[in-house]
């Protein structure tokens, strides 16, 4: 994973280098703490100039420093993996590899070819100097994040970057759609002084007529808040990415709202394992699932396994304590998603490489409030409260002498028990629940700081409480038992698996059930549709640069291409069953398969979301709405620094 920026001036009188603030080059180390540099390409006969500025995360083969530059002076500046679709060897570095096939491209259509083949995340930036045309752009999904920003018509200046710091008045960042790959043609703009960009968009039919069909209305989105000096147009060659995934399957059953494979009553079916084990005897659902396990256990595998780690450890038959280092880490609530994620990783992960449970807890509300009112206290006061040991969190108002831990919130309890499932699969694996305890002080100290920077351009109260929710988990600074005795412990895993992409596909949300209840199938699957269609906006750039900040890479099984394409070949009532209650009818699917991967309570813990299992929901604040805009998340304009 990388940093990765550029800035391009058209007859601008200033320093390049002045376009790039010291701010954002901070927020692009920490993305890449192995390696940065620049590079300044100036055209003087055609009077526009590129800087390029990389920064590595060293992940796979030997460190490659970035930007890369060839004999032709061709730069490429890459922020991702590849998982399939191009070879890469175990020792080579995806960057050097896509950078030779890229300059073996002579054509547009050799350019679209090459990342339509692509499995895995990324996004990246192209400088092709023989044809002065800037390529740029974000896998289908949006995995990586990517922001551009075009300042007013006198500096012309035009700005990619994988972050942003501080705003400057009047020239706000937006997350590059991921509706394709841009184009743009220097030599050109700067003849006309003004920006075109041409954009090759994403569709599963390369028909002419599919493509215009659609294109209009993504035209007119991305460009309704651009300067009157930027235009946005489709290629002339009607050209396009073939889209990595099948289609959605649509086919609804004539019973609509019922399950066509479920032959057991609905009616007072209770949530249980049992119930799951029922529906496991079915042959044709034992066969879908052990297909659907197949298919995400591959996918896990990429992502656990296209990793550097120390040749040392990998031969040792029996490594030390002290060399015993988790390269892996799962965002970890103990629900369905990260308990299967967390299953899978056991298979490959080797066995003597301790697996890291990122479980976050923010200090519930009434205990906040009590600390709120007291002395200021040590940095040994601190810390004891976020061991929270029993004295440390008495409910002053309790009169009976009972005491209750501060952060035993919902997520924490059902991590705990996870943990307990995970060591019954696999007791010979060391698994680290890494208990991260967060106040109200720190959250609000680090929002500030650092993570509302990295929430921008998004706004909203739920964007919050998610962004703050996975940055202080991805962080990894908590607390593991060691002997029964918790002791403080950060993880030093480069690569985060995250559970992203269940709920979107497999009705995981209240919302779904609703839509459901509302339109039955044929509503769910719109909604589902629409889901997918927007996650690269809501959720995926955001949470890219939220885990990214620690120098850690954030990696997505549930989108894996493969996956997807598996999930979206079945109808949605092989899926789901919506028809049955919380618990077992959301994600059912997923839930068979946890079920038949040895796991026993989790498989039937119903959805909660991050924002509520962890406590940050409502904890500043209970009068606002997830989709207010938070005011908490307002930027400093460098003015006011």
């Amino acid at each position: 994973m990388c940093g990765i920026c550029c800035v391009v001036t058209l007859c601008s009188q200033r320093v390049i280098h002045d376009f790039l603030s010291e701010d954002i080059l901070c927020h692009l180390r920490r993305r890449g703490p192995d390696s940065s540099q620049q590079l300044i390409k100036t055209v003087s006969d055609l009077s526009y100039e590129c800087l390029f500025s990389g920064h590595v995360l060293h992940l796979r083969g030997l460190v490659t420093p970035q930007p890369l530059e060839d004999a032709n002076n061709n730069v490429f500046l890459w922020n991702g993996e590849i998982f399939s679709g191009v070879h890469v060897g175990n020792v080579e570095n995806d960057t050097e590899v896509m950078f030779h096939h890229l300059a073996a491209c002579s054509s547009e259509m050799d350019i679209l070819s090459l990342f339509s083949s692509l499995q895995g995340p990324w996004s990246f930036i192209y400088y092709e100097a023989p044809r002065h045309s800037l390529w740029f752009g974000r896998d289908y999904f949006g995995r990586r994040s990517l922001l551009w920003q075009f300042s007013n018509e006198v500096d012309r200046t035009f700005c990619l970057s994988s972050v942003t710091g501080c705003s400057e008045s009047g020239c706000q960042w937006q997350e590059v759609p991921a509706c394709g790959i841009f184009k743009i043609d220097l030599k050109a703009c700067a003849a006309t002084k003004s920006l075109s960009l041409t954009l090759f968009p994403w569709k599963y039919s390369c028909r002419e007529k599919a493509v215009e069909e659609t294109c209009i209305n993504v035209l007119d989105q991305v460009s309704k808040d651009f300067p009157d000096h930027v235009h946005l147009v489709l290629n002339e060659s009607k050209l396009c990415l073939r889209a990595p995934v099948t289609p959605l399957n649509k086919t609804v059953s004539k019973a609509s709202g019922v399950c066509p494979s479920s032959n057991f009553s609905n009616i007072n079916c209770v949530v249980s394992i049992e119930t799951l084990q029922k529906v496991l005897a079915e042959e044709h659902k034992k066969k879908l699932v052990c297909q659907f396990i197949d298919v995400l256990n591959e996918a896990v595998k990429r992502r656990v396994l296209c990793l550097f780690r120390d040749p040392d450890q990998m031969t040792r038959e029996v490594p030390s304590l002290s060399h015993k280092t988790a390269h892996i880490a799962v965002l970890f609530s103990g629900g369905i998603d990260s308990m299967v994620i967390a299953a899978l990783a056991d298979k490959h992960v080797p066995v003597e490489e301790p697996i890291d449970l990122l479980n976050v807890a923010f200090m519930m509300k009434e205990q906040a409030k009590h600390r709120g009112t007291t002395k200021r206290r040590t940095s040994r006061e601190v810390q004891l409260d976020l061991l929270c040991p029993q004295e440390s969190c008495q409910d002053p108002a309790a009169d009976s002498g009972t005491h209750s831990s501060c952060f035993d919130v919902p997520d924490r309890i059902t991590g705990r028990a996870g943990l307990k499932e995970l060591e019954a699969i696999n007791p010979s694996r060391t698994w680290n629940l890494v208990e991260i305890n967060v106040t109200l002080e720190e959250l609000k100290k680090m929002r500030k700081e650092r993570i509302n920077y990295l929430i921008y351009p998004l706004d909203t109260v739920l964007d919050d409480s998610i962004g703050c929710a996975i940055w202080f988990a991805s962080r990894g600074e908590g607390f593991i038992s060691n002997q029964g005795e918790l002791k403080p412990y950060k993880s030093p895993a480069k690569v985060v698996l995250t559970g992203i992409g269940a709920d979107e596909q497999l009705a995981g949300y209240s919302r779904h059930r609703v839509c459901f209840t509302k339109d039955g199938l044929e509503g769910l699957n719109k909604e589902l549709e629409m889901e997918l269609g927007r996650i690269s906006s809501r959720n995926l750039g955001r949470d890219d640069r939220i885990i990214g900040d620690h120098g850690k890479e954030a990696r997505f099984p549930f989108l894996d291409e493969d996956v997807v394409s598996f999930l979206n070949s079945l109808p949605v009532s092989e899926k789901a069953d919506l028809t049955l209650p919380r618990g077992i009818g959301e994600k059912l699917i997923l839930r068979l398969a946890a079920k038949e991967l040895g796991l026993t309570a989790s498989t039937v813990l119903p959805k909660r979301a991050v924002q509520f299992g962890s406590r940050i929901a409502k904890l500043e604040s209970n009068s606002e709405k997830a989709s207010d805009t938070c005011s908490r998340l307002k930027l400093l304009s460098v003015d006011e620094l």
